[in-house]
């Protein structure tokens, strides 16, 4: 069992609305299960009411394109044996999985689809004859299979090849619920059925390839289906193999391979020219340019060189490397995008709670049409074997494999391919979400701006020298984490200044901090104007006259206690290349952009004109920007938060999307509801596009998964649809519905200036 947290990328947070209660400890654990037997929609909510009824289950999510079952218990008596014995007792086959780990048995998966493709042949070769002279008899010839050769070659479709419908047939019968076998295997085996029996008799019209022809198109259906629901995970599946199997360490100067399981973090390996690296590391020797694009969507190699961070599954492009470990296995960057990804598409859509209430009656129901549309006809007059016939072309045609398979086949594809392009969407409810995003709200510093402001000017008031006040600056700042404070330090220690140590350090976030330089004789303040007002210390604005970002420093008076203003800083910060462009393409998306920052107006405004963003939020404290967002949603609009640090995180909660830029503030990061590996405005817009896409999928593959069945069901019960063209429609089906879920993989980033 693995407990839920939320800790960084570690594990994605569960979206409040598909989160189960928690147990009296507060914890709440989830084993992920891989199931195998499912066929529809039916199967998922048979399975899922047979975990609700386990003692101990507090919930479970079953998804069919997966084929993983997210099971959330709250007891400790709960085993993984007894969950796998539920699935088995359901008529499917289970094992467990690991959380964030998908399956690379491409192997077994191949020689799985060549023996189903050997079944479906079989078939085909058996039932080519029957449907042959069904052809030759409604072109005016006559019968060249007599009917015990028509039984023989029946039999084995109906029993050898057609043998994997009856066992979760059987089980769903005995649970009183119906799937697509009960279909299947109620409508074939009373088309053989009545044709054995006039066999036997004599006498009597034969549909042994109707049997037949239904058998193998279905097989056909679910070969093609499994083949294009792989294809679907292609994605995730390929970010698991961008990790190498093997290191190349350092152990007293020898070069070593060893299992990419033994290497531990603080190792050393080495990396050549075209390898992948083997685990996030820092670079000791060598520089390289690093291809990231499989991970951040970035298209361009990044330089690296010695202290730079390089991350697992990344390729070295040009460079040799001696990297030093800090994160491996499942601690990697890599293995916590696998991890949010495949819980993403493990979880389950709000709409597709919708879907499974109509595919728990959609079998019953179709039963019931069936057995009606034999009463109408024979109440109309016509033979009973006439009606038999249109009966079974009602259960045969009912698909509630396209229904089960609309949702989570686009959720899997769309998650796969953000995930690719660097955009990752850690809950499928913001899928439903980002499609009505009406709002964005870009915070700015580290959003719109590079978040690596540089010192333009120190400007110090008379009497006081221009080193005195950058060394009071950066020696009170020299233990803050805020880039304005990092900025000062850096600036200080590149003019060769010594800073004097600090003790009782204070800081007010989103104002200014304090603290005592000197021994602590000297008390110094630095921050914002608002936070020297709050000290009762006047500024002289005649020393900032430029739109700039400003840190102001005072002086505490050590005789009389009047604090002094010792100057002003001035620092800028360059607006990022995307930032332009991402608001013009949401412009033209017909969505409105806000800029919201705790700078002084005139700085934001500035920022925004150069951006190209109307509306401004400045002078908003930390706490402030969680209500600024709340008034735009109370104003009816759907707003997205961007933002990178800890001060957004309460923002990012209480938007009705959260977009973290990575790189940022863990908690800013694990808030968020999408993620972006690469720290640039415009895959704001790749997100919100991706999702869009996405949900339009989900609502195309319903649309057609429910207007087949409207229209179907009333050709085959008028009579309109042989058992054949109904296997056939019923086969094709589900099929159309995940390839038309694969063609979100033609979607292209506007970063990669391709279709999006």
């Amino acid at each position: 069992m693995s407990t839920i947290t939320s800790a960084s990328l570690n594990t994605a947070p569960e979206d409040p609305s598909n989160a189960p209660s928690t147990g009296q400890n507060g914890a709440m654990d989830m084993i992920e299960l891989n199931i195998s037997g499912m066929h529809c929609a039916s199967c998922v909510g048979r399975l899922e009411k047979a975990f609700d009824v386990t003692s101990g289950v507090a919930n479970a999510d079953v998804n069919l394109a997966t084929e993983k079952a997210r099971v959330f218990v709250n007891s400790p008596s709960v085993s993984t044996e007894a969950l796998i014995d539920v699935v088995k007792n359901t008529g499917f086959e289970a094992e467990l999985s690991k959380p964030g780990m998908v399956a690379l048995d491409d192997g077994n998966f191949d020689a799985q689809s060549r023996h189903d493709l050997f079944t479906v042949l079989f078939a085909a070769a058996l039932t080519l004859p029957l449907v042959a002279q069904m052809g030759g008899m409604w072109l005016g010839y006559g019968e060249f299979l007599n009917p015990w050769h028509q039984l023989l070659l029946t039999i084995p479709v109906q029993f050898i090849a057609g043998a994997r419908f009856y066992k979760p047939a059987w089980y769903a019968a005995k649970a009183l619920t119906g799937n697509m076998d009960v279909l299947v295997v109620t409508g074939t085996i009373a088309a053989f059925g009545l044709s054995t029996a006039n066999v036997f008799r004599g006498a009597g019209d034969l549909y042994f390839e109707a049997a037949a022809a239904v058998i193998t198109l279905v097989l056909l259906g679910k070969w093609m289906e499994t083949r294009a629901r792989r294809s679907a995970t292609a994605a995730l599946r390929g970010l698991m193999q961008l990790r190498p199997t093997t290191a190349r360490i350092l152990r007293d100067g020898v070069e070593l391979d060893i299992p990419i399981e033994s290497l531990a973090a603080g190792d050393q390996f080495i990396v050549r020219p075209g390898e992948r690296i083997a685990a996030d590391g820092v670079i000791e020797t060598g520089q390289a340019a690093i291809d990231e694009s499989l991970l951040t969507g970035e298209s361009l190699p990044v330089a690296k060189q010695p202290g730079d961070s390089v991350t697992g599954g990344s390729a070295n492009v040009d460079g040799l490397l001696t990297v030093t470990a800090t994160a491996v296995g499942a601690d990697t960057m890599l293995s916590r995008i696998v991890e949010v990804v495949d819980q993403a598409q493990s979880e389950k859509a709000p709409i597709q709670r919708f879907v499974d209430r109509v595919s728990g009656v959609f079998v019953p129901v179709v039963l019931l049409i069936a057995l009606a549309t034999f009463a109408g006809w024979i109440l109309l007059g016509a033979t009973a074997t006439a009606a038999l016939i249109n009966a079974i072309s009602v259960l045969v045609v009912a698909c509630p494999c396209a229904l089960g398979l609309a949702t989570p086949t686009a959720i899997t594809v769309g998650t796969g391919v953000a995930a690719r392009n660097g955009i990752l969407i850690r809950h499928v409810a913001a899928l439903e979400r980002a499609h009505a995003v009406s709002t964005v709200v870009f915070d700015k510093t580290g959003t719109m701006t590079e978040g690596t402001p540089i010192v333009n000017s120190v400007v110090p008031v008379d009497g006081v020298s221009e080193d005195d006040l950058l060394t009071s600056a950066a020696s009170v700042q020299q233990h803050s984490e805020h880039p304005l404070a990092r900025a000062i330090v850096a600036h200080a220690q590149n003019k060769g200044q010594s800073l004097h140590p600090v003790t009782d350090f204070a800081s007010s976030p989103g104002k200014g901090v304090t603290g005592l330089l000197d021994d602590g004789v000297n008390k110094v303040f630095a921050g914002s104007a608002r936070f020297m007002a709050e000290q009762s210390i006047p500024v002289d604005d005649t020393l900032n006259t430029e739109p700039t970002t400003t840190v102001w420093v005072a002086q505490a008076g050590q005789v009389d206690g009047v604090h002094r203003l010792m100057g002003v800083i001035r620092l800028s910060d360059q607006i990022k290349t995307g930032a332009r462009p991402a608001v013009s393409a949401l412009a033209a998306d017909h969505i409105k952009t806000v800029l919201l920052s705790g700078d002084a107006t005139a700085i934001a405004e500035s920022v925004a004109q150069e951006v190209g963003i109307e509306q401004v939020m400045a002078n908003v404290l930390p706490e402030g920007k969680a209500s600024e967002i709340r008034s735009l949603q109370e104003a009816g609009q759907v707003v997205a938060m961007v933002g990178d640090g800890v001060n957004d995180a309460p923002a990012l909660a209480t938007a009705d999307i959260g977009i973290a830029m990575a790189g940022g503030a863990d908690i800013a990061v694990d808030t968020a509801d999408i993620t972006l590996m690469k720290s640039s405005p415009e895959r704001v817009v790749d997100a919100i596009r991706i999702s869009r896409a996405t949900y339009a999928k989900i609502r195309q593959n319903l649309f057609w998964a429910f207007i087949y069945n409207v229209i179907a069901l009333p050709l085959a019960a008028s009579g309109n649809l042989s058992p054949v063209l109904a296997g056939a429609a019923m086969a094709l089906s589900s099929v159309s519905v995940v390839t038309n879920s694969l063609l979100l993989r033609r979607w292209r980033p506007i970063t990669g200036g391709g279709k999006s």
